[in-house]
């Protein structure tokens, strides 16, 4: 085994979800896996290999580094919007109004009826250079 394959891995960006701190249990779940799904697809570098098992099961990949979740408040959250906004960071977002929508289509439509500033932002999803992201999400804290 090369000496490197020993060492930690430690990664120059970094993936970060902001929730608003006053959704529900079930709303935090569900707006995590949207989120970080737009990062998926958005920017693949970010997913690693397929998983498999010593049956030789093969399963989906998956990130590959951790991904931080945070919460914060609403105007913190607004905050870091127009931060990840200003460093053109990748970016996924999850409004109050896509609770109420029950598809993409409908998702979408939402999201474009409603100006920039008069978003109202329940979650946030960025990834980029670990700096770019820290400043990001300054204000916000680690998810219980």
């Amino acid at each position: 085994m090369n000496v490197s394959d020993d060492a930690p891995v430690r990664f120059d960006t970094k993936i970060a979800v902001v929730l608003r701190d006053d959704l529900e249990p079930w709303q935090r779940l569900n707006v995590t896996a949207f989120l970080v799904s737009g990062l998926g697809a958005a920017v693949p570098e970010v997913i690693g290999e397929p998983y498999e098992d010593a049956d030789a099961v093969v399963y989906l990949p998956m990130f590959r580094q951790p991904v931080m979740v945070f919460e914060a408040s609403k105007e913190t959250l607004t905050a870091a919007h127009g931060r990840a906004l200003s460093r053109a960071l990748p970016r996924a977002l999850f409004t109050s109004d896509l609770f109420a929508t029950g598809n993409d289509r409908d998702n979408r439509a939402a999201v474009r009826a409603v100006r920039t500033g008069d978003l109202d932002l329940v979650g946030l999803a960025v990834h980029g250079p670990r700096n770019a992201v820290d400043k990001v999400v300054k204000g916000a804290r680690m998810h219980p």
